[in-house]
């Protein structure tokens, strides 16, 4: 959490690593980042970083289950394994009555659990949320943080961007940025000051 221009955006694109940092390092899975070309960075965004972005970022005139395959599509699944996997999370994320829906023909919510089901899709450790209910009405951001804390019960570490309180408290841990600085770290109810 933090005030427009405190460096969200800009901490989760160096965690989904479609940034380098300018100074210091990043180590993702024992890999630091930095030193990587970009092949193996693309390799690692598709197999172990999945993204939910606030605008879904779905192709309009395609089906729920093309969107869910798109990924595994880059990253080498066989037809048969894409079709399987993404019908899974389609029906995890309470979607598998409308998997053959254009996402034109879903409401915001639904397109939001679209792009769940398409992070999912290569299984990644980290699913990284920019703002995920901030185009949708407020029932359906409770469903799908209820959806957020699903993933993360199952092991999936989910680090997300908003500017909601109320959603914000759904998480096990706040951390607060001013500045491109932490200044608040810690459970929703427990905030320490740091510096």
């Amino acid at each position: 959490m933090g005030p427009s221009g405190s460096g969200k955006s800009t901490l989760m694109h160096i965690l989904g690593a479609l940034d380098r940092p300018t100074n210091g390092q990043y180590f993702l899975d024992g890999a630091n980042v930095e030193s990587l070309n970009d092949d193996k960075l693309a390799e690692i965004r598709n197999k172990k970083i999945g993204f939910v972005f606030q605008a879904f970022n779905l192709l309009p005139r395609t089906s729920a289950l093309k969107n869910v395959e798109l990924p595994m599509m880059y990253g080498g699944v066989n037809a048969g394994e894409r079709a399987k996997r993404a019908e899974k999370y389609l029906k995890m994320v309470g979607l598998g009555d409308r998997m053959f829906h254009t996402s034109n023909q879903l409401s915001g919510g639904q397109q939001q659990r679209v792009a769940i089901a398409r992070a999912l899709s290569m299984e990644p450790a980290i699913i990284l949320a920019d703002e995920p209910t901030g185009n949708i009405a407020t029932d359906q951001a409770e469903e799908i943080m209820a959806i957020f804390q699903d993933i993360n019960k199952k092991g999936n570490t989910i680090i997300m961007i908003t500017h909601e309180a109320d959603i914000a408290e759904h998480a096990k841990r706040i951390v607060h940025l001013r500045d491109g600085k932490i200044v608040k770290d810690g459970d929703g109810h427990r905030q320490r000051k740091v510096g």
